[in-house]
């Protein structure tokens, strides 16, 4: 059954007002999901939809989302809805949705290959990096202290769905890599100078990549915690790679390696 909205003062609208701005970090906080084809994707990796917000005139879209019948879905004038969402040319469907549930051994699938991220701060940037994951067979990420929140929209929107897929950990430091070592994976610290191509490296066993920030990469006290050093030999005039670059450039290496098993699609 749809339900109308009529003021922007409604719990649900305020709570997808919230959730969109400012995403939370608690488990058991929803996700704010915006857009035909995010849900579509949320709903394909398994995210269970706890209430769609549709505008008024849009009601046929939810034939094409097939949502489950038990999920709240509320009607509402498209300018409410415009009022509650981040993007500048809002669709005219949300959700507020239920964040996945990973643990450490969801990491730890066979073929180990884990991104580790220290203050990744451009949205944009981390989603590009979750794609690249998925993409190129990495089993989870871990996230730092100072990385920007997996569920911002933007990071989700960069992610093309990857984000409902693929396993991340926020962890500290001493944790991250106390979980790491006592797994056998080796740390890789992505840095400029001073390391070794990943090509010269080799990456068939399990291997972490662990990422810097945009602006000032690894923080040494970060980068010495690492087993080794890994760099991407550049021949043109540049200090250093875009980060989601350098990820992606890392974890294509690794794939390389291990055979590039099922391929990449585009």
């Amino acid at each position: 059954m749809i339900r109308s909205i009529e003021s922007k003062q409604n719990t649900r609208v305020k709570e997808l007002r919230m959730t969109l701005s400012r995403p939370s970090t608690g488990s058991q906080a929803p996700i704010g999901l915006e857009g035909v084809h995010l849900i579509q994707e949320a709903l394909r990796s398994g995210i269970r939809l706890a209430t769609v917000f549709i505008a008024n005139n849009s009601h046929r879209l939810l034939d094409d989302l097939n949502i489950p019948n038990d999920v709240e879905i509320l009607s509402l004038p498209q300018t409410i809805l415009n009022s509650s969402v981040s993007t500048e040319s809002p669709q005219p469907v949300a959700a507020l949705a239920l964040r996945p549930s990973w643990n450490p051994s969801s990491l730890f699938s066979s073929g180990v290959l884990i991104l580790v991220l220290d203050a990744v701060q451009d949205p944009g940037n981390l989603g590009t990096m979750l794609r690249s994951a998925e993409a190129f067979g990495a089993t989870g990420v871990i996230s730092l202290p100072g990385t920007v929140n997996i569920w911002n929209a933007k990071a989700m929107r960069a992610s093309a769905g990857s984000v409902f897929r693929i396993p991340v950990l926020d962890l500290n430091p001493e944790d991250c890599f106390g979980l790491l070592r006592s797994a056998g994976i080796r740390t890789l610290a992505a840095m400029a100078h001073e390391a070794k191509p990943g090509s010269s490296i080799d990456l068939s066993a399990g291997a972490a990549f662990v990422i810097g920030s945009e602006g000032s990469g690894l923080k040494p006290e970060i980068a010495d915690q690492c087993d080794a050093r890994v760099t991407i030999p550049c021949p043109g005039p540049v200090e250093s790679l875009n980060a989601a670059v350098a990820a992606s450039v890392l974890l294509y290496e690794a794939s390389r390696q291990r055979g590039l098993r099922g391929g990449v699609k585009a």
